[in-house]
């Protein structure tokens, strides 16, 4: 596989607004997602960026692009598409991780482990689970779970669904999602043409679009889901949090 990573920003988040280039210890948040994404070393970083703002907050780091997209598409994954496109329009890149820019702790070596699923021909895209560790963590509809299994030791289990609700019912292992997601290129492509489905628009997840068209979702389990910005509250977690990384060194 010849990947290339893709973080689609704009400034317009809903619960959140300008989060992207919110502060922390020094620096925009979409820097701290950029440079971890250059330390995965799995191909280009591009940033796919729908505001100016955020392109400039990149411009200059080693490693990274940036490409301004029309910030009147409707999804990231439109917004992907759309740099993948203008950056590599002949197709050297086979296969694309779209990382979310609200990630500003993801470990280099978690993006690593969502192309496992793309090793083998079953899956068309993707993706990353870890357990869920708390019982406000399962019930916050703010985390999205998966119901899927691991057959033994398998590493890879196929999505049956994904909901804000929690699933699956019973005693037993939750999963909770992690927002990375590694695509073949041709199932983006595909992917991007299709109408929002039903379930995607009732549980306001995107991923349920590919599922209702018949695409197959491989979820690659990790140990902990990192932390990721939504509200405010996150917000000062990710800056407690890094804030203790530097005082330690």
């Amino acid at each position: 596989m010849q990947p290339i990573i893709v973080i689609p920003s704009r400034i317009a988040s809903t619960r959140l607004p300008r989060k992207a280039l919110a502060e922390i210890d020094g620096e925009a948040m979409i820097v701290h997602v950029a440079r971890r994404a250059v330390a995965a070393g799995l191909g280009p970083v591009l940033v796919a960026a729908g505001d100016e703002e955020i392109r400039a907050a990149v411009a200059g780091m080693d490693g990274v692009e940036a490409l301004l997209t029309d910030p009147a598409l409707p999804s990231g994954s439109d917004r992907v598409q759309a740099a993948l496109e203008a950056y590599d329009p002949m197709g050297r890149h086979d296969c694309v991780i779209n990382l979310q820019g609200d990630l500003p702790l993801v470990e280099p070596d978690t993006l690593r482990q969502a192309l496992r699923p793309l090793e083998d021909g079953r899956f068309d895209i993707g993706t990353l689970v870890a357990p869920v560790e708390s019982a406000e963590e399962r019930d916050a509809d703010s985390v999205v779970k998966v119901a899927c299994t691991f057959q033994g030791d398998d590493d890879v289990a196929r999505a049956l669904y994904f909901s804000r609700s929690v699933i699956p019912w019973g005693e037993g292992v939750y999963w909770h999602h992690v927002g990375v997601y590694a695509w073949r290129r041709d199932a983006l492509a595909r992917f991007v043409t299709l109408p929002p489905s039903g379930l995607e628009v009732r549980e306001k997840l995107e991923q349920l679009r590919a599922l209702e068209a018949g695409m197959t979702i491989g979820c690659a389990r990790i140990d902990t889901a990192p932390l990721g910005v939504d509200t405010a509250e996150d917000l000062a977690r990710v800056r407690a949090r890094v804030g203790e990384r530097a005082s330690c060194r």
